[in-house]
């Protein structure tokens, strides 16, 4: 499995209230996307960073949906380009799900 931090500048001011409205707005486009296991919307108030944690089931689907158009409508959006990163994922622990132990 891949991961995938996604990190952008938050609008000046944005709160947690602020971003959890406009991250509810994008939520239903990931309802469903072909392998995509699961995505955490991430903001830190003290840094004005956002972004997104993902958990992807092949690098191969994480690379296409981070296309070179999804790249060009975040940079539009926050005015700089996305800082993405990719990591490899060979152990994951899901409390909320019971995993088996490793």
């Amino acid at each position: 499995m891949i991961t995938v931090i996604v990190n952008f500048p938050a609008p000046k001011g944005a709160t947690v209230e602020s971003m959890t409205e406009a991250f509810n707005t994008t939520a239903p486009l990931y309802d469903g996307l072909p392998g995509l296991i699961r995505k955490c919307y991430l903001f830190d108030p003290e840094t004005g960073v956002g972004g997104g944690a993902y958990l992807w089931e092949t690098r191969a689907q994480a690379e296409a949906f981070y296309d070179q158009a999804w790249r060009d409508r975040l940079t539009e959006k926050y005015g700089v380009p996305p800082d993405i990163r990719f990591f490899e994922s060979p152990v994951i622990v899901d409390n909320a799900l019971a995993t088996e132990p490793r």
